[in-house]
């Protein structure tokens, strides 16, 4: 159990940021409502939840807040984007830093930072850019593979691809939500995710929650929809994997710059962990991941709000 104090000040104006102009607008406002309900129970009255639009720098101007709360999730409220605004405004906001936020929502170029750590297993992938030869690129792949938008959030646009003959028609409905596509091996294993925050005591991690979904796959609506996913928390997990699973977890939020917090999801195949991708902005619904993971350790939902909102600021 962490040792969880309030860093804030009880009068301060804070916003908390939802909505936003991405693909997850309408689960970030789920988000939104939560911690901001959470931070009105925890006597943070002078808290807002603050639709974010093409008119948020004005907003933010206006309202005058001491800190910015980011429940946004996606393009725009995860890449960096609204931190460099909130950077240029001066307002202190919660999670990670423009780099670490624009690396971590590119699923590419995470990878890229990732694999100059040895330490962090990755599952074999391609890239392909629009324009590409897409058989080509992938000639050296092991079917099945799975496509994935390198941008993209909450699933969206992922699909298995079983044969070549799949392949094009996949990639394209990638490339309805990004220019470029991240192509991976498609391995049978277990679907798990780890949060790392930083709290009074330093950095850890929470329980690792195991997901057996309905699905094939981890897809949008096995993580929005009540009863679609079976959630183990803790991972039915030895003692030695559970140790491995998040040694790496917080060895991948070191290498790809974090600060605050995030959730590293793996796919576990054959005892090795494989990092899929670092959400640094992870959802905060009554069906989401990180709160389940804290729970699980002891932390209820209001205190993983005030850990999250003590860290308003380490971005710097």
């Amino acid at each position: 159990m962490q040792n969880i104090v309030q860093k804030i000040d009880k009068n301060a104006k804070i916003a908390v940021l939802c909505g936003g102009l991405s693909s997850e607008a309408e689960v970030s406002r789920r988000s939104g409502k939560g911690c901001y309900e959470a931070l009105q129970r925890l006597g943070y009255k002078n808290s807002e939840l603050v639709e974010v639009d093409k008119n948020i720098a004005q907003k933010l101007k206006d309202g005058n807040y001491d800190y910015a709360y980011n429940a946004l999730h996606g393009k725009y409220g995860e890449d960096g984007c609204i931190q460099g605004i909130l950077e240029i405004l001066q307002i202190p906001y919660t999670g990670c830093g423009v780099m670490s936020s624009s690396v971590c929502m590119n699923k590419e170029y995470t990878k890229r930072i990732l694999s100059t750590c040895p330490e962090i297993p990755l599952i074999k992938s391609v890239f392909v850019q629009k324009g590409d030869d897409v058989k080509e690129k992938t000639k050296d792949l092991k079917y099945p593979l799975i496509t994935k938008p390198v941008c993209e959030g909450s699933s969206f646009g992922m699909t298995k691809v079983n044969t070549p003959d799949e392949l094009e028609t996949a990639y394209k409905d990638a490339l309805k939500y990004n220019d470029d596509v991240l192509i991976e091996e498609y391995l049978v294993g277990t679907a798990a995710t780890v949060g790392v925050l930083e709290g009074q005591d330093g950095l850890f991690a929470t329980e690792i929650l195991e997901m057996r979904p309905k699905h094939e796959w981890y897809d949008y609506e096995c993580k929005y929809t009540k009863g679609m996913t079976e959630f183990i928390v803790p991972a039915e997990l030895s003692a030695e994997l559970t140790a491995k699973v998040k040694e790496i977890a917080i060895t991948a939020f070191h290498t790809a710059g974090c600060k605050g917090l995030s959730r590293v999801d793996f796919h576990i195949v054959n005892g090795i962990p494989y990092v899929l991708e670092i959400n640094t902005s992870p959802g905060m619904t009554e069906t989401s991941d990180l709160p389940a993971q804290a729970l699980a350790m002891g932390i209820t939902y209001d205190n993983l709000v005030q850990i999250i909102l003590n860290g308003a600021g380490l971005n710097k």
